[in-house]
């Protein structure tokens, strides 16, 4: 498709929505919206409630960009209703984010594959927790719901009292936990676009680790890019990134977030919808291999625009 014929077409940036990241949504939907308007887009902006499939219908949406995270946008369900009304959209299908959604599920596929992950239980709402807290052996261990992001109710236990603590407050979010081994090192991201490798960035919070607060706060994180790492690591981790994406059958952007200390490396889960704010990863990672914001949704748009 040309741009010239994309331009043409109605597109509907998604945002909002109704999972526990709908702030961080809104403020990657905003951004986009206004980067295709200032392109010549016909873009409008949709707040994806309950209501979606009726606004898609009145605003005559030929293409969706999807700028949701978390539930009802990240996890297939949003993209299969795109696809039960014929629109095509940005970014990875229905079974590549329902995947990559269910961190457990993940996990299984990049132990199958070979790719190196941490050990993990999975608990379920109404299990025995002291039964799963008793047999813990080790700590620190980590605690979070299985289908959320942005670290939302994750937990870093450093005894048994502060892990069933953990476990439950996740099981409030999710009726699944993943409880998994905790590996201190450096916090690394690698985008991918297209199925290549971006360049790996390093994640230094000022204090704790990259929660949600250090996430979105201005400031209160230093990303090295490049991450100031050996050539071979940087490379064995951009070909676990590229390998995790096929793996999972992504499609357009996705994010792939490692854990790496002096002997080995982790990976920790893949994000099928990137954040694209001022301080989101994928889009400074684009930008360094010089691919500039416009650009980039540009891109993810044409590849939507292709699907049709």
């Amino acid at each position: 498709m040309t741009r010239g014929r994309l331009k043409a077409r109605r597109i509907g940036v998604l945002m909002g929505g109704t999972s526990a990241e709908r702030e961080v949504s809104l403020r990657s939907g905003s951004a986009v919206l206004e980067t295709l308007q200032a392109q010549g887009y016909e873009a409008v902006g949709i707040d994806a409630g309950r209501d979606l499939a009726q606004q898609l219908v009145e605003q005559r949406i030929e293409i969706a960009f999807i700028a949701l995270h978390g539930r009802h946008g990240e996890d297939g369900t949003v993209q299969g209703l795109l696809e039960l009304l014929g629109i095509p959209y940005t970014d990875s299908g229905v079974l590549a984010s329902a995947l990559a959604m269910d961190k457990a599920a993940t996990k299984r596929l990049l132990r199958q594959a070979g790719i190196a992950t941490a050990d993990f239980h999975v608990y379920r709402r109404g299990d025995d927790v002291d039964a799963l807290v008793a047999a813990q052996q080790s700590y620190p261990l980590v605690a979070k719901p299985v289908r959320e992001g942005s670290t939302i109710g994750v937990t870093i236990a450093h005894n048994p009292q502060e892990l069933r603590a953990g476990v439950l407050a996740a099981a409030e979010l999710d009726r699944e936990v993943l409880v998994e081994a905790f590996l201190a090192g450096r916090e690394l991201t690698v985008g991918v676009l297209d199925g290549t490798a971006l360049p790996v960035i390093q994640i230094v919070p000022h204090e704790g680790f990259y929660d949600y607060r250090n996430k979105y706060t201005a400031g209160r994180t230093q990303y090295l890019l490049p991450a100031p790492l050996p050539a071979a690591l940087t490379a064995e981790l951009q070909r676990a990134a590229e390998q995790a994406y096929r793996l999972l059958g992504c499609r357009g952007a996705a994010r792939v977030d490692f854990i790496a200390d002096d002997d080995r490396w982790i990976c920790l889960e893949v994000n099928t919808i990137p954040g694209m704010t001022a301080t989101s990863l994928l889009p400074k990672a684009a930008a360094a291999a010089g691919i500039p914001f416009p650009e980039l949704c540009e891109r993810l748009l044409f590849d939507a625009g292709l699907e049709k």
